[in-house]
């Protein structure tokens, strides 16, 4: 497949899908809507009711189960409230039990992870997690009185239906890494000023684990073969400047005990683990996909730990910075070898190496953005006196889906002389990420056989497709998701004539 992709007409079609819609719900079977209302009105908050899905709540959430939201003045009996659907029950943020009452801000709703309610009337939103999320197995037909929400705080990698306007343009909602998605989630990784403030390793036991024949370079990934292709820049890199791999890609060195083997020492952020990295004076941080605004624990770390991150993963990463000299990036040299050459050149130059180790001084923070943003962020990291990021999200549904039901109820008591909500329909750049390319050279140079060419660009525009594919669907009101793949194969057909 090659680099690029004729452009085609976009499909604008969910604006008659979302708020406001003119469509007729279909009615429902009498019998149905009967036990539906009657499971929503025997749902006891927090605890029984409602039948369990398949998969359990996520364990990473349990700890703050038991947040309902801030309150509120909502004297509603949860038999009038809007449902909200987790479509993706393993994030579903409250435990024990499926579904539980939300008191947000502006109002209050239902929460619940049972699919039995998908068709409800009072079921407003539907939220799915952008990793799970599959354009063949999505909920159809799409129901025009309900919206959309996409939580997807991970890599583009997992899911490059979205980083397609087709594909994002199917939710009404968004949390992403983008600061520019409804519910910006861009700092997830970094728990607040502190964390960059620790201190670092002194620049003489840095020095004198040099002395015992470390490298002054580290990288440890085991995740190999990903869009970003990090590991071919890496080994190019490698010819030039000594560099300590320890995990599974570009495996050239091993660790001094089996315990700091174990994946989840560095995912727990082991102290034993985090000693041993300390000492390097400059970590490879590259992601493993590249858009604007993800940033991993792959940038922080290494930052937390007084270790110089040589970069490559968000091209706005500069934005986020403490400083303007904090981080090294690795597009700011025209090759690996000129890399290499600044990286020896400070590893032999300490006051040099220490100047980007400055913004942990007391003042050392000079960026006004970044501390506005730690300071404007309603959900914490590691912080059990402040709601998660799902938690608030939730609200941030719940509040939106409350003000546009009392909009619709103004609009028709009005007899239309208020107008109607407008629809809101997600944009491009609330995920928007760029198609992968080599790590190191040109794609045109890569052989036909490459495994990354083989594997990411096929992924990539393979992902359009689908997207595009489960619009028309949508637009035409299916029912059946195994139409999915005829849909699709009348795009590659389309395409093919277009040739």
């Amino acid at each position: 497949m090659g680099a690029g992709r004729p452009g085609r007409a976009r499909l604008w079609l969910m604006l008659a899908l979302a708020w406001g819609a003119r469509t007729a719900l279909a009615t429902e079977g009498a019998a149905e809507e009967e036990e539906e209302e009657a499971a929503v009105q025997a749902a006891p908050c927090g605890a029984e009711g409602w039948a369990q899905d398949a998969v359990p709540p996520g364990a990473a959430f349990v700890a703050a189960a038991s947040y309902r939201g801030p309150g509120n003045n909502d004297t509603r009996s949860n038999k009038v409230l809007p449902i909200l659907l987790w479509w993706s029950g393993s994030l579903f943020p409250h435990f024990p039990g499926d579904t539980e009452r939300i008191d947000c801000p502006r109002g209050s709703c239902l929460v619940t992870r049972s699919r039995r309610v998908a068709g409800h009337r009072r079921t407003k939103a539907l939220i799915f997690y952008g990793t799970d999320f599959r354009a063949y197995e999505a909920p159809l037909p799409r129901l025009p009185h309900q919206t959309w929400a996409l939580f997807h705080e991970e890599s583009p990698m997992n899911n490059y239906v979205l980083s397609h306007s087709p594909g994002i343009q199917l939710f009404n909602y968004t949390a992403t890494f983008r600061r520019e998605s409804d519910y910006p989630l861009t700092l997830q990784w970094l728990p607040g000023v502190g964390y960059l403030r620790a201190p670092a390793v002194p620049l003489a036991e840095k020095n004198a684990w040099r002395q015992k024949g470390y490298a002054p370079v580290l990288y440890m990934q085991s995740h190999c073969d990903v869009p970003s292709d990090r590991d071919r820049y890496v080994r190019e890199l490698m010819k030039y400047i000594q560099v300590d791999s320890y995990g599974k890609c570009l495996h050239n060195r091993e660790l001094p005990s089996e315990r700091l083997t174990d994946t989840s020492t560095a995912t727990t952020e082991d102290s034993e683990f985090m000693t041993f990295i300390a000492r390097y004076k400059f970590h490879l941080a590259l992601e493993n996909a590249i858009c604007d605004d993800y940033m991993t624990e792959k940038l922080w770390r290494p930052m937390h730990l007084g270790a110089v991150p040589v970069y490559r993963g968000s091209p706005a990463v500069r934005d986020w910075m403490p400083n303007n000299l904090s981080i090294i990036l690795i597009d700011d040299f025209d090759s690996p070898q000129e890399l290499a050459k600044y990286l020896d050149f400070l590893d032999k130059n300490g006051e040099e190496y220490l100047k980007y180790l400055e913004y942990k001084n007391h003042g050392g923070i000079k960026n006004q953005f970044l501390l506005e943003s730690l300071e404007r962020r309603e959900w914490g990291v590691n912080d059990m006196t402040l709601p998660n990021y799902l938690n608030g999200f939730e609200c941030f549904i719940c509040d939106r889906e409350n003000t546009r039901v009392k909009e619709e109820q103004e609009h028709r008591k009005s007899h239309g002389k208020i107008p109607a909500p407008r629809p809101r329909i997600a944009q491009f750049k609330h995920m928007g990420c760029p198609m992968p390319t080599p790590g190191f050279g040109n794609i045109e140079d890569l052989s036909g056989g490459d495994s990354w060419k083989e594997m990411w660009l096929q992924d990539y525009w393979q992902s359009l497709d689908q997207g595009e594919a489960l619009t028309a669907m949508i637009h035409r009101n299916e029912t059946h998701q195994g139409r999915f793949w005829d849909y699709m194969h009348e795009i590659f057909l389309k395409r093919t004539r277009q040739h």
